[in-house]
């Protein structure tokens, strides 16, 4: 096990460091290719974009590893007909409970 970890471990390290250095490729590259030509923005170098990269982890993905962070928690049949009646009274889709009560 120690043996299969001792070469694993070093290929994890040069996979996740590929992995970033491609996403900072690619961010660099599409802003220099979009921003420049369409808003007259400067054009960024790789650290930059990396920068980038982090700046929007942060902002909208956080560095939770949790599957379940920041989704909305499972609704039961009911709670989801519900929902869907409240949705469809408020955008004028269906009757509301008390039209179709007579009200």
């Amino acid at each position: 096990m120690s043996k299969r970890l001792i070469v694993i471990a070093p290929l994890a390290i040069v996979g996740f460091t590929a992995f970033i250095a491609l996403g900072g490729l690619v961010v660099q590259w599409l802003w220099n290719w979009l921003l420049p030509p369409l808003f007259g923005w400067a054009q960024v170098t790789f650290w930059q974009a990396l920068g980038l990269l982090a700046l929007c982890r942060i902002l909208f993905g956080g560095f939770s590893r949790h599957k379940e962070h920041g989704s909305r928690p499972q609704m039961s049949a009911e709670e989801r007909q519900r929902f869907r009646q409240r949705i469809r009274e408020r955008f004028g889709f269906g009757q509301s409970a008390d039209q179709s009560a007579g009200r």
